[in-house]
C-alpha cells in the first residue's frame, strides 16, 4: 500500500510522463470524460498503452489492458487519474486490472468525482495489489484543471481569444485577416482542443465565419456551434445557417415569433430560449450551466468587444488569448475597437500573464 512518503524512481517519472503525453494528445476531444494516459510496464519494458478515446470511452486502463500482446500478470501501470472503480456505461477498470493479476497501480492524482474519489485506492489494497498515488501530481493537476472546474463549477473550461491591430481595432470594413499564418493556426488548434465555440448573431452577421477548425486531418474535431441571438436576426443566408444540424448548431434566444422559430428548427438547428438580465443581456452564467448540461466540457469564446467584456467583467474566462498585430488598420467608418484592457488588468493579475512572440504577432495569455 501506499503512505505520503512513497518514493519513486526516474523510471517510475519516465512511464507517468508518458502516460501524461498520451493523455494530453485527447484533450478536449473526450467529451464529459477527462482524457487518461495509461502505460502498462513488465520487467522494465512497456507491454502496452491506451488513452481515452474519443467522446470519453473506452477508458485509457480499458485499452491498455485490450492492447497488450502479453499476459499482464505482475505488471504494473501507470495511469494519471484514478482509477474509476462503479458501474456506469462500461464495467469499472479496478474490477479489469484485479481480473487481470496486475501487481501494482500508480496513479498520480485522486478523481474529484464524488462516486470514484480515494475508493480505487482501498479497493486494490483489499486485494493485495501496491497502489501509489502522487507521482508528477504537480504536472497532472495543471493538466486536469479544466476537468477540476467542469466538476466544481458545473460549468465548461472557459477559453477566450481575439485579436487586435497595433492601434487597438478588432474590425475594419474591407479587412479579412488581422494576425499572420501562425496565429490563424493556432486560432484553428484552439478550436480543435474545445468542444464548442460561442459568437453573437452580430459576429456571425459581419464576418459570415465558418467556425470550423481547417487544420489538415482534424475538421472532424470541428467544435459545436454556439449562437447568442436574442430576436433571432442572423442571416439565415450565412454559412453557419447553411451547414446547420441538430448535432452542431445551438442558439440561445429570447424572443421571436412562431414563423421565424419554425424556420430555425426546419433546419435542424436546437433553440434554447434563455432569460435576460436588466440590462437586456444575456445571464451568462445561466447559459454556460446549461451548455455544461448539454454535455460542453471546453468553451471557446471568439465574441467581439462587447461578448468579450462580459466575460471579464465577471471572471467567467478561465484564460483568454489576446493576439496583437503589428500593423495598424484603417479607422474609415465603418471599424470597431477593442477596449477591454483596464477590465483585463483588474480581473487577471499580471503575474499570471505570460507574453510569446508567434510569427509577427505578440500573444497574451491571462490566466485566472
Amino acid at each position: 500500500m501506499s503512505t505520503r512518503k512513497d518514493k519513486f524512481s526516474k523510471k517510475d517519472k519516465k512511464y507517468m510522463s508518458l502516460a501524461l503525453t498520451l493523455a494530453s494528445a485527447n484533450h478536449g476531444l473526450t467529451g464529459e470524460n477527462p482524457s487518461v494516459g495509461c502505460v502498462i510496464v513488465k520487467s522494465d519494458e512497456i507491454i502496452s498503452i491506451g488513452q481515452t478515446g474519443y467522446n470519453g470511452r473506452p477508458h485509457a486502463e480499458h485499452n491498455a489492458i485490450k492492447n497488450s500482446i502479453e499476459t499482464l500478470e505482475g505488471s504494473t501501470m501507470y495511469v494519471t487519474l484514478e482509477p474509476c472503480n462503479h458501474y456506469g456505461k462500461t464495467p469499472p477498470c479496478t474490477k479489469e486490472i484485479i481480473k487481470n493479476k496486475l501487481n501494482r497501480v500508480i496513479y498520480s492524482v485522486e478523481d474529484v468525482d464524488k462516486k470514484v474519489k480515494g475508493k480505487s485506492f482501498k479497493i486494490f489494497v483489499s486485494k493485495n495489489i501496491i497502489v501509489k498515488k502522487g507521482l508528477l501530481s504537480k504536472e497532472v493537476n495543471n493538466f486536469y484543471k479544466p476537468y477540476f472546474i467542469n466538476r466544481k463549477n458545473k460549468m465548461p473550461y472557459v477559453t477566450g481569444k481575439i485579436a487586435v491591430s497595433k492601434n487597438d481595432l478588432i474590425y475594419s470594413k474591407g479587412t479579412k485577416k488581422i494576425t499572420d499564418v501562425h496565429s490563424n493556426k493556432l486560432t484553428h488548434f484552439l478550436r480543435y482542443r474545445n468542444d464548442s465555440l460561442m459568437i453573437t448573431y452580430k459576429t456571425l452577421n459581419e464576418d459570415n465565419p465558418r467556425l470550423d477548425c481547417r487544420l489538415e486531418g482534424l475538421n472532424k474535431f470541428s467544435p459545436k456551434r454556439i449562437i447568442l441571438d436574442n430576436n433571432l436576426e442572423m442571416n439565415i443566408k450565412s454559412y453557419i445557417f447553411r451547414t446547420a444540424n441538430k448535432n452542431n448548431t445551438v442558439i440561445f434566444y429570447n424572443k421571436a415569433d412562431k414563423s421565424k422559430t419554425s424556420i430555425f428548427k426546419k433546419q435542424g438547428i436546437k433553440l434554447i430560449k434563455s432569460s435576460l438580465l436588466k440590462n437586456e443581456d444575456f445571464d451568462i452564467k445561466l447559459i454556460l450551466k446549461k451548455l455544461y448540461s448539454l454535455g460542453c466540457r471546453n468553451l471557446l469564446v471568439e465574441g467581439g468587444n462587447d461578448l468579450s467584456r462580459s466575460f471579464i467583467k465577471k471572471r467567467l474566462f478561465n484564460n483568454f488569448y489576446l493576439f496583437k498585430s503589428p500593423n495598424s488598420l484603417s479607422k474609415l467608418v465603418p471599424y470597431k475597437e477593442f477596449n477591454c484592457f483596464k477590465d483585463l488588468s483588474q480581473k487577471y493579475k499580471n503575474k499570471n500573464k505570460i507574453n510569446t512572440k508567434l510569427g509577427k504577432d505578440l500573444i497574451t495569455l491571462y490566466n485566472k
